[in-house]
């Protein structure tokens, strides 16, 4: 059995989260084959891998959203133009009424043609006039026209990618992995799992409405191009995962058939994080609140910042210990720091990657203030180390802390997005009381222990696998995988 991972902008080139999530489920399976279809930025991330890639992954592949038109070159590519079936295509994924995928599909893989000549063609100049007056008219007609091609460059991109063949693609989201995925099932027959952690379309969605990038009706054309990919995924797919409840709901809402959503939520590794150091002696004196993530915007460290240093004025003997990757967006990071010397914050530490075991028996609570998750495997390796959390109410946060299927209690506080004084309150109510941190740690090792161990997740991703296998005329494999 050979499976296809497809994964955007995250492994093996960034760690934690999502990542760390592919990584587990490739070792959870070491009988089977898999691959990698990758979706990076371009070739200057190429091969700059953050983990060691288990043994049964034989091989990796990259698509680019951004690269050199390499059909520009040959002679074959300003003579290529698109016959009626392709005309009408192009013109159903622009217009977007019922797109016709498959003869996309067709062209971008089996026709040798140039992007940058499309774009820049008779064909799509044609469509995208059609599109502008019937839709968009009270707008400049030039920004639209550079608008769309910036918009189709990237989708073009990937559907010239070079499909790796398997018996089915796992897809960890819609968007382009879906595309991927989407493209190689018609082109195979292979079959198709998406999982998806957030809900791909509504991230992109927050992420578009708050950026300074694109403005007014171009925001609503960029999220309706993720919506037409996702919503293809959804159609596509054999199955499709999501984390809880919630997360099911919208992806119903957003075209998905509810006969295909299987709720499988994240399992962690619990003896990972058994017996982890503590704190020394002269380390006792101090309150350590730790936020284990990725130094970016959509983790909203400075709102973090900012309540850490009003707790700080009540509760003196504080420290705030951010772990994670500062890389991914040095901009934002260096607005973090000069934020906290601004601000003229103490004990305030940012350590870069690290393993976060070393550093989370130390720790008396833990803190995510994002303003967009899905399930966090922070909040679950929190629990499995027995400390409670504080954390904004997103994705399945709300059901961590005061949880879904038991009657255990709450194991930590719920608060509000990006208020500030609400999550000041609450790490000075946690700060200030060992009893209630304690408490609250054992009701979360107690639902992390009864819920989301890894073998639960296994059991049923193997399940998932076992039925699509034998769906698709491939026999589970006995033993460990061997090239």
């Amino acid at each position: 059995m050979r499976i296809c991972i497809v994964a955007e902008g995250c492994y093996p080139y960034v760690m934690g989260g999502v990542s760390s999530w592919i990584d587990s489920m490739i070792k959870s399976f070491p009988n089977i084959e898999f691959c990698l279809l990758t979706i990076i930025t371009d070739r200057e991330q190429s091969g700059k891998f953050l983990y060691t890639l288990p043994d049964n992954v034989t091989e990796v592949y990259e698509a680019y959203l951004n690269d050199y038109d390499w059909s520009k070159k040959r002679k074959y590519g300003r003579r290529t133009r698109l016959n009626k079936q392709e005309y009408r295509a192009l013109r159903s994924v622009i217009l977007n009424e019922q797109v016709d995928w498959d003869t996309l599909f067709d062209m971008f893989q089996n026709k040798k043609i140039s992007i940058d000549d499309l774009l820049m063609g008779a064909d799509f100049f044609n469509v995208v006039q059609e599109c502008y007056n019937l839709k968009f008219p009270q707008i400049v007609f030039s920004d639209f026209l550079w608008t769309i091609r910036s918009i189709y460059l990237p989708l073009f991109l990937i559907m010239q990618t070079n499909l790796p063949k398997a018996d089915f693609y796992h897809c960890v989201a819609t968007g382009y992995a879906g595309l991927l995925g989407s493209m190689a099932r018609y082109r195979y027959g292979c079959g198709l799992l998406v999982s998806e952690h957030g809900i791909y379309t509504r991230e992109r969605e927050e992420e578009i409405i708050k950026a300074f990038w694109v403005e007014g009706i171009y925001k609503n054309i960029w999220i309706d191009q993720f919506r037409k990919m996702s919503r293809l995924a959804y159609e596509r797919s054999d199955k499709v995962t999501s984390l809880y409840e919630h997360a099911k709901e919208l992806q119903m809402e957003l075209g998905c058939p509810e006969s295909r959503i299987i709720i499988t939520p994240n399992g962690i590794d619990m003896e990972r994080f058994a017996d982890l150091p503590g704190k020394t002696d002269e380390e006792t004196e101090w309150i350590n609140i730790g936020a284990v993530l990725r130094v970016t915007p959509i983790k909203d460290v400075k709102t973090m910042i900012r309540a850490f240093s009003y707790a700080k004025e009540k509760v003196p003997n504080i420290k705030l210990w951010i772990m994670g990757p500062m890389d991914e967006d040095e901009v934002y990071a260096n607005e973090c720091f000069e934020l906290v010397e601004t601000l003229k914050i103490t004990n305030v530490y940012f350590t870069g990657r690290v393993d976060v075991r070393q550093y989370l028996g130390k720790m008396d609570f833990t803190i995510l203030t994002s303003i967009s998750e899905g399930m966090p495997l922070t909040i679950l390796e929190s629990y499995a180390a027995k400390k409670p959390v504080i954390a904004t109410d997103v994705g399945n946060c709300r059901g961590l802390i005061y949880g879904e299927s038991d009657d255990y209690g709450m194991a930590g506080i719920l608060t509000h997005i990006m208020n500030v004084s609400e999550i000041a309150e609450a790490i000075v109510k946690l700060a200030e009381s060992s009893e209630l941190r304690a408490t609250m740690g054992e009701v979360g090792y107690k639902r992390v222990q009864k819920n989301y161990r890894i073998e639960q997740m296994k059991a049923t991703y193997e399940e998932i696998y076992r039925e699509l296998g034998e769906k698709y005329g491939c026999k589970w494999p006995e033993g460990l995988f061997r090239v």
